[in-house]
């Protein structure tokens, strides 16, 4: 369970990690085979999207492998999202009576090619959903330091509503605009470096972002976009999980693409 010290983090900053392990080293390297299955096309299943979203193909000179779903391509993933002790986090996080696995994702940035992945917020690229308040909870796959791209956060972030235009500049810090920011926002980065195994949650409209991967070591990271159970669909947005949205337009997310993972019990 996650203390009141870092759930009150989580509201306050837009994230928090955890500071010890969630996987052991079996469970780790249990998802890294299967994660290398996947990549391969030997997995059971297919993910709904695998690429390098750098362009290109997989074997590019710059590379950051993003597969969307993976836990419908493999059943250690599937087993990963539904985790008790997982999914019981997110609920501390997520104020929500039923939680519901939004989508999963990859991004695995290979030794000395794996590229930066610029700053962002989730919540503008899902514009298929509503309310604006998902928790992403990324495991680390390997050790994940400042040198091969951890996640950089900017506290408080998450507050400060959609920014229009946030990008990255040279030196990999965040690109915005003053003039959407409250008057009393501060723009700082917070380098969140996690062990294997180890665990950090953000916010949907967080800004975050992880820099290129030029070491020998692998930089793999399984990220779940968990939903409350109110989330609804919002059909004038497009995204690729939409061809799997099967209710109307205004209504709450479910169907079988979308598993119920926790519910509040009495």
């Amino acid at each position: 369970m996650l203390t009141p010290e870092q759930v009150r983090a989580y509201h306050d900053q837009g994230f928090v990690a955890m500071t010890e392990p969630l996987l052991t080293g079996a469970e780790v390297e249990r998802l890294r085979q299967a994660l290398d299955e996947v990549i391969r096309g030997e997995s059971p299943g297919r993910p709904v999207l695998l690429r390098n979203l750098a362009g290109g193909d997989l074997h590019s000179d710059a590379v950051v492998i993003q597969i969307v779903n993976i836990w419908q391509a493999h059943a250690a993933f599937a087993e990963h999202v539904s985790r008790p002790d997982l999914v019981e986090l997110v609920a501390q996080l997520c104020p929500t009576d039923t939680l519901r696995v939004w989508h999963d994702q990859i991004q695995y940035k290979p030794p000395t090619v794996g590229t930066a992945t610029r700053w962002h917020q989730d919540f503008p690229a899902w514009p298929v959903l509503t309310p604006p308040d998902q928790c992403t909870a990324w495991v680390a796959l390997d050790d994940v330091t400042v040198a091969n791209g951890c996640l950089r956060f900017v506290p408080g972030s998450h507050r400060w509503g959609a920014h229009q235009g946030l990008g990255t500049n040279d030196d990999f810090s965040p690109r915005y605009d003053p003039a959407q920011l409250p008057p009393d926002a501060r723009v700082r980065v917070s380098l969140v470096e996690v062990p294997r195994g180890g665990i950090s949650f953000h916010h949907a409209m967080t800004w975050h972002g992880s820099a290129p991967n030029p070491t020998p070591a692998h930089r793999r990271a399984i990220a779940v976009h968990y939903m409350p159970g109110h989330t609804r669909y919002v059909a004038a947005g497009r995204h690729v999980m939409s061809p799997y949205i099967t209710v109307g337009n205004g209504d709450v997310i479910a169907g079988d693409a979308f598993p119920v993972v926790w519910q509040r019990t009495a």
